[in-house]
C-alpha cells in the first residue's frame, strides 16, 4: 500500500514510518521540521519505498506531487508538547498549531476524498482537558479553556475532531480518529520539554529537573512501541471508520511516583527546580481503554520502569 504520514519526522511519526516501512508498505513522509528531526527519518531516507515530501500541510497541496493514488493517510503533523520553556512547543508556536490542527486537517480531507482512502487523524487525551470524570472514556465531552494558552493545542484537536465527522456525515470519508494519552521512548528530540524526555535529559546533562506543581498531579504513560501497535490495529480495521478509540496505558502514575520509579532506574535522586503549576495543567489523566480491547483486541504491555529503561538506554548511546 501507499501511506502519507504527515508529521512522518516526528517523534510518533517516525515510528509509524518505520513500521509501514518494515511491513513493506510504501510510505510518503510529509513535513515541515518545526518540531520534527531530520534525525528521526535518516536511516530511512535510502529505502527505495520511502520518500519525503519537506512541506507545510496548511499550504496547497503540490500539483507536480505524481504519488497518487494513495491508500491511507495518517495525520500527525502538530506541534505537541506544552512546555513553554521547549523551542518545539506548541506554547511557543499557537498559530502554527491551530493551522496544522484546522486548515491541515482540511486539506488532508480532501485528499482523503480524491483518493477514497481511509485517514487516521492523531487526536489527544488533551480534548478532555482538566476532566471532571475519571478515567477518561470516549463519551466524555471534557472540560476545556477554550481561550487560555493551551487552547491553541486542545481546541485544535476539538475543531479536528468535528471536522473529521462533518466530512465523515457529509461525504462518508473513512476517517478514523485516535485520542492519544502520554506516549514516551526513543525519538522524541531532548529538547521537547515533555516530562519523560525531561527525565532522561536532566539526568544525562546533569540539569535541575523542572518541578511543576507539587507532583500529585496524574498521567498514565504508553510506552511508542505500545502505541503503534494499537494504531496499526486501527489501521488495519473497518470496524474503526467514523469512530473515536482512546489509546493509551491505563495504568495511572502521579508524577511524583513516576520521577521516583526514574530515580530508582538511575540510582540516584536527580536535582529539582521546583516551579509553580501550569496554567490549565490537567489535574488527572487516565484512559479508559474499554473500547480499543473490544474492537481491536489490544492494550499495552510495557509498564513505565521497563519503558524507561529502554529509553534511557536508547539516549545513553
Amino acid at each position: 500500500m501507499k501511506i502519507l504520514i504527515t508529521g512522518g519526522a516526528g517523534f510518533i511519526g517516525s515510528h509509524l514510518c518505520q513500521r509501514f516501512l518494515a511491513d513493506g508498505h510504501e510510505v510518503i513522509c510529509v513535513d515541515n521540521f518545526l518540531s520534527g528531526s531530520r534525525d528521526n527519518i535518516a536511516p530511512f531516507l535510502s529505502n527505495p519505498n520511502f520518500t519525503l515530501l519537506e512541506h507545510d500541510v496548511i499550504d496547497h497541496w503540490p500539483s507536480t506531487i505524481d504519488h497518487l493514488p494513495l491508500d491511507a493517510i495518517l495525520h500527525f503533523a502538530s506541534p505537541a508538547s506544552p512546555n513553554p520553556c521547549s523551542p518545539v512547543s506548541y506554547i511557543n508556536h499557537p498559530l502554527e498549531t491551530l493551522m496544522a490542527n484546522s486548515l491541515g486537517s482540511k486539506n488532508m480531507l480532501d485528499l482523503a476524498v480524491q483518493n477514497n482512502c481511509q485517514i487516521i487523524f492523531a487526536s489527544t487525551s488533551e480534548v478532555y482537558g482538566d476532566p471532571l470524570t475519571h478515567p477518561q472514556s470516549e463519551t466524555y465531552w471534557g472540560n476545556v479553556n477554550p481561550n487560555g494558552k493551551r487552547s491553541c493545542y486542545d481546541e485544535g484537536k476539538r475543531f479536528m475532531e468535528a471536522l473529521a465527522f462533518t466530512y465523515f456525515r457529509q461525504f462518508q470519508t473513512k476517517i478514523k480518529v485516535i485520542r492519544i494519552f502520554n506516549t514516551y521512548g526513543p525519538g522524541m528530540r531532548l529538547d521537547d520539554g515533555r516530562f519523560t524526555i525531561n527525565l532522561v535529559d536532566s539526568y544525562l546533562n546533569h540539569k535541575s529537573f523542572k518541578m511543576y506543581g507539587d507532583g500529585s498531579t496524574t498521567r498514565s504513560f504508553c510506552y511508542i512501541d505500545d502505541l503503534v501497535e494499537g494504531i496499526m490495529r486501527v489501521f488495519q480495521r473497518d470496524v474503526t471508520i467514523g469512530d473515536v478509540i482512546n489509546l493509551g496505558n491505563p495504568t495511572e502514575l502521579s508524577i511524583k511516583e513516576a520521577i521516583e520509579i526514574f530515580e530508582k532506574i538511575i540510582g540516584q535522586e536527580l536535582s529539582k527546580e521546583y516551579l509553580a503549576a501550569q496554567p490549565d495543567d490537567p489535574q488527572k489523566r487516565q484512559p479508559d481503554i474499554s473500547k480499543a480491547k473490544q474492537l481491536l483486541g489490544w492494550e499495552p504491555t510495557i509498564d513505565f520502569s521497563s519503558g524507561m529503561k529502554k529509553t534511557l538506554e536508547h539516549y545513553e548511546k
